[in-house]
């Protein structure tokens, strides 16, 4: 009996050293992520929208993009969403396009937002959260301007507060 009681706490021992162990390089090896950094080319990625079309970052080389991180229960995302939507009809024909990105919420409650604040823009689910963690997005939302030829050229953490900045940032990035 004490040997088998011996056994069992052996056994749970060896779980909890290698759980604590792989928490810690968890924890460490997640700065090994190439950080996302101005000037440099921005980390492709392809991700399906609420309409089953498939974005691919790639693909906008030519135009500026401004791609936005966001969720819907983002009380700064909601605020700075009908400026963008504004600016992005002002701005998608000039060679400038919105692709923003929420945070791995449902199909369902993206577009029940998107519908109730009548958001013209794509709006691609990160489900798995991917895209995310290549981005090293925190906090929410966070929007990176990104020129004609791919290059990270802005990072903006936090509300676009003003629309007149969000008009900034698209003419920053206008072809």
């Amino acid at each position: 009996m004490k040997r088998k009681r011996l056994v069992i706490r052996t056994v749970i021992l060896a779980i909890l050293a290698a759980a604590v162990i792989y928490t810690l390089y968890a924890h460490f090896s997640k700065d090994d992520i190439d950080q996302v950094e101005l000037g440099k080319t921005a980390p492709d990625f392809a991700l399906v929208d609420l309409n089953g079309q498939k974005h691919q970052l790639s693909e906008y080389i030519g135009q500026g993009v401004f791609l936005n991180f966001w969720a819907t229960w983002c009380k700064p995302c909601e605020r700075e969403m009908p400026y963008i939507n504004k600016q992005y009809e002002k701005y998608k024909d000039q060679g400038v396009q919105v692709l923003a990105v929420d945070v791995g919420e449902s199909d369902l409650a993206v577009k029940n937002y998107a519908e109730k604040y009548h958001l013209n823009f794509p709006i691609v689910n990160d489900k798995k959260g991917d895209v995310m963690t290549a981005y090293g997005i925190d906090p929410l939302p966070t929007t990176f301007l990104i020129d004609k030829n791919g290059k990270v050229v802005k990072i903006h953490k936090g509300e676009l507060a003003k629309e007149k900045l969000v008009q900034q940032f698209m003419e920053e990035i206008k072809p």
